[in-house]
């Protein structure tokens, strides 16, 4: 969830910038007014601003999750279980066929872990104190082949590419239906589709269909944990990411995150409904149930 969340907002936020940087500068008014018989250059447009905002994302993902959780990075480790975190990953990142990523711990009383980064052979790899004290050693290693498992997949870059596909729509939509939107409210008056209203008619645009996009990020997230438990599976075994899920499962109500993400948790009562929409995980369940069927 924590890599989902912070990938989405940092996407979104670079999006807004571009989109304000490039009206400053007179592209978006240029794109806008060359009307409805100019789609080819809007479409670069959109395209350049869409796969940048989202490439930009990728590219700091390490390091927005590092400044979020305040993870430290283990460099030297300084006690065997630091160690034995060190082995561990090493022996997945060697199973799975990938570099080895960086590792690292932060304070937190949940149980958790992510992994992030441009590429699969430069990954980060972070777990929770709350992972390392509420689990067996078991447990966490596969969790860690989980999260070993995302990066082998290439998660993060594929995430990537389908999120600057669906900005380059959502801009290039926004504006086609800004400058009808700004046509009407004019009377027709303004054929420009570049002034103040039209922007702000943009941004709103921007954000709602923007909230669409995601649920499709979204059903790419929950079919990529199915993909990653199969992999923790593999690699630590399935009795251990089975049991690593279900232990998960009984700590319910112990994040610390704020409530505007726990929409986007784990817990299985946000799986019914439009909530699940929103859902960057399937129900544990659900997940474990895969998991034995697979077995």
């Amino acid at each position: 969830m924590r890599r989902i969340l912070l990938f989405l907002g940092t996407n979104l936020a670079v999006l807004v910038l571009l989109s304000i940087v490039a009206h400053l500068f007179g592209v978006d008014v240029w794109a806008a007014s060359r009307g409805y018989g100019g789609m080819g250059p809007l479409l670069i447009f959109a395209a350049v601003i869409g796969m940048g905002g989202s490439l930009i994302s990728l590219a700091i993902s390490k390091w927005m999750a590092k400044m979020s959780t305040g993870a430290r990075v283990i460099e030297q480790p300084s006690s065997e279980a630091e160690q034995w975190l060190l082995n561990t990953v090493r022996q997945h990142a060697q199973a799975a066929g990938i570099g080895m990523p960086d590792v690292a711990i932060y304070e937190a009383p949940e149980m958790n872990a992510f992994a992030t980064g441009a590429s699969r052979n430069h990954a980060l790899v972070a777990v929770s104190t709350g992972l390392l004290h509420g689990m067996d050693r078991d447990q966490v290693s596969a969790v860690l082949g989980h999260e070993i498992g995302h990066v082998a997949n290439g998660d993060m870059v594929t995430l990537a590419l389908i999120q600057g596909v669906l900005n380059t729509f959502v801009i290039f939509l926004a504006r086609i239906v800004g400058r009808m939107v700004d046509s009407w409210l004019s009377g027709g008056r303004d054929d420009r589709g570049g002034g103040i209203g039209y922007f702000v008619i943009v941004i709103v645009l921007e954000i709602i269909f923007g909230l669409f996009a995601s649920m499709i990020v979204m059903a790419f997230s929950r079919y990529r944990e199915f993909r990653a438990d199969a992999a923790g599976a593999r690699l630590a075994g399935r009795g251990r990411m089975i049991s690593a899920l279900e232990r998960l499962g009984a700590s319910y109500g112990e994040s610390t995150l704020p409530k505007n993400m726990q929409a986007f948790g784990i817990s299985g009562h946000l799986a019914g409904g439009f909530k699940r929409l929103f859902m960057s995980h399937p129900p544990l369940a659900e997940r474990i149930e895969a998991l034995r069927r697979a077995g």
